[in-house]
């Protein structure tokens, strides 16, 4: 894989030739969601009188929570009663899908990118540690449901992402090559897997820092799908003949 900044984003791509899959994580990749989990989590913390009280801040928030499974974020915030974290995890889950079902916007660009997919027919799964009421949610929301093939859960897994295992069951779902797909990521977890899996991965600057992003090795990061390096990489593989085109 090439590692980049951007500037050769669209060599990192040329190996993947010819595509058979693009895959999505969910929150942050689909719809920038960081914001309502952070408000929840913060607001929640707060009531329970978490750090004596002071609210956690978004430093606290990236570097414990997000891109997590709830079951690891659990046992960060409550070492001393893990079943106390999953309880306070579920309760902000359903908290988390009040402020979704009226604020749930998508990342800028996704149905452009959504219409290149279709139009040359590759398969595709999006691979979430989110909980399945709020994948199921957010997909159904932003008028996926009939677009992804698969939805792979962390918890249907033995390991959740960081770890590959998520990424690999789609893989065998779909019945693709991690040398034919590519992957879509906003955390450092999500990458981190991807990358484990053997997969080039784009990574998203919707709500991590994007020096943090890179620590985890993506092949090149975007803004959001708008972004001309992700368009100039795209571009080139249908140049090169790296995807095909389905009838219309």
């Amino acid at each position: 894989m090439t590692i980049s900044s951007g500037e050769n984003s669209t060599c990192s791509l040329y190996q993947l030739a010819p595509v058979e899959a693009v895959l999505f994580d969910v929150d942050g990749t689909l719809c920038d969601t960081d914001p309502l989990h952070y408000y929840a989590f913060r607001e929640m913390l707060q009531e329970i009188g978490f750090n004596s009280g002071i609210p956690i801040d978004e430093e606290f928030f990236i570097k414990n929570i997000a891109g997590k499974h709830n079951d690891d974020i659990a046992s960060v915030l409550f070492p001393d009663d893990y079943e106390r974290g999953v309880k306070f995890c579920d309760d902000k889950e359903a908290m988390f899908r009040r402020l979704a079902k009226e604020q749930l916007k998508p990342v800028n660009g996704l149905y452009k990118l959504k219409k290149w997919i279709e139009d040359r027919g590759l398969k595709r799964a999006a691979v979430t540690n989110a909980p399945r009421p709020n994948a199921e949610q957010m997909i159904s929301t932003l008028g996926l449901s009939d677009f992804f093939h698969t939805v792979v859960l962390g918890s249907d897994c033995e390991h959740a992402k960081p770890f590959p295992d998520p990424y690999l069951k789609a893989l065998e779902i779909l019945n693709v090559s991690k040398d034919r797909t590519f992957v879509f990521e906003d955390s450092v977890s999500g990458i981190k897997a991807g990358v484990a899996a053997g997969m080039s991965v784009i990574g998203l600057t919707t709500g991590n820092p994007a020096h943090l992003l890179m620590e985890a090795k993506p092949a090149f990061l975007i803004k959001d799908y708008e972004d001309p390096k992700l368009w100039a990489a795209l571009e080139e593989l249908d140049r090169i003949g790296g995807v095909t085109k389905v009838a219309a």
